[in-house]
């Protein structure tokens, strides 16, 4: 399949913060040339946060473009990727820099569909904005998803949970292995689909109910990131997106060779908690007047 896709747009905020610990590829104002992007959420303080977040997206991007030759992403490609990325983290520990990590979401469009990877909690999001529907989202690498899973703690106790930001997994040298990425492929791709990929300090007071409705109104991509940017300028935390939607989806032969696991992977945090249903006039005329 071919796939185009509109002008990409970033959001990139510091929050309360003194310094920005998340990072994006590309760097600069992204096109619609560009297939591969990237999102980071560093952690470990001044120097260490932004350190980690950055050399991921420039290791992982310059990786990637330097070895795949078009055509169908292949896992092990990725899988080879991440590990020069650890390998790269492990060099650059001098003692001190043990401390530093960062969270990964990726999102890389090609022949055979749409493949994203995460490891932490920043998250990938998949709406079928004409449908005003969630069709993925990933499941975040945390003690309180963990909390969730186990039962102890319900699904509306999530988003306040005192210790919501504790990581499970993460890009550290700190940790002897490369910890394991969640992988998944979309091959059900139509046109206005929109690919959300955020650090978790988008998501301090909005839910994937309000955040469907914000991604699916009838406007433009602009007025969304603008009404995104407006409801996240009291956070706390770095807040950063990419907003990646589909302008056409042209198949060609060979497509229905193409395996998909986006609605069916344990990735997918969908099949674990409530649908997210939206009424499109209520909700969008709401929030963007």
């Amino acid at each position: 399949m071919k796939i185009e896709i509109s002008q990409p747009l970033a959001i990139c905020e510091l929050g309360k913060r003194t310094n920005q610990e998340d990072s994006l590829y590309p760097v600069s104002c992204a096109s619609t040339n560009d297939f591969l992007f990237i999102l980071c959420d560093g952690m470990g303080g001044h120097e260490h946060g932004e350190v980690a977040s950055r050399l991921v997206c420039e290791v992982l991007s310059s990786y990637i473009k330097d070895k795949w030759r078009g055509g169908v992403m292949p896992d092990e490609l990725l899988q080879d990727a991440l590990a020069e990325v650890f390998r790269q983290i492990k060099l650059y520990d001098n003692g001190s820099a043990r401390q530093m990590g960062t969270t990964l979401t990726l999102l890389c469009l090609h022949q055979g569909g749409a493949t994203m990877a995460h490891i932490g909690d920043s998250r990938i999001y998949h709406v079928r904005t004409s449908e005003m529907r969630l069709l993925y989202k990933s499941r975040d690498h945390s003690l309180v998803y963990d909390l969730f899973m186990a039962g102890e703690i319900k699904q509306e106790e999530m988003l306040n949970y005192a210790r919501k930001n504790v990581i499970t997994r993460a890009l550290t040298p700190a940790i002897d292995r490369l910890p394991k990425a969640d992988i998944v492929h979309a091959i059900d791709l139509k046109s206005g689909d929109v690919f959300f990929l955020c650090s978790d300090g988008m998501l301090e007071t909005m839910d994937d109910t309000t955040l469907t409705a914000i991604l699916s109104a009838k406007c433009s991509l602009e007025d969304k990131k603008h009404r995104l940017i407006e409801l996240t300028n009291g956070n706390d935390d770095n807040h950063s997106a990419w907003i990646v939607q589909i302008e056409k989806v042209v198949r060609e032969n060979g497509d229905e060779n193409f395996v998909g696991d986006e609605t069916t992977s344990k990735s997918n945090a969908l099949l674990l908690e409530k649908p997210v249903a939206v009424k499109r006039k209520r909700w969008w005329q709401r929030l963007l007047g």
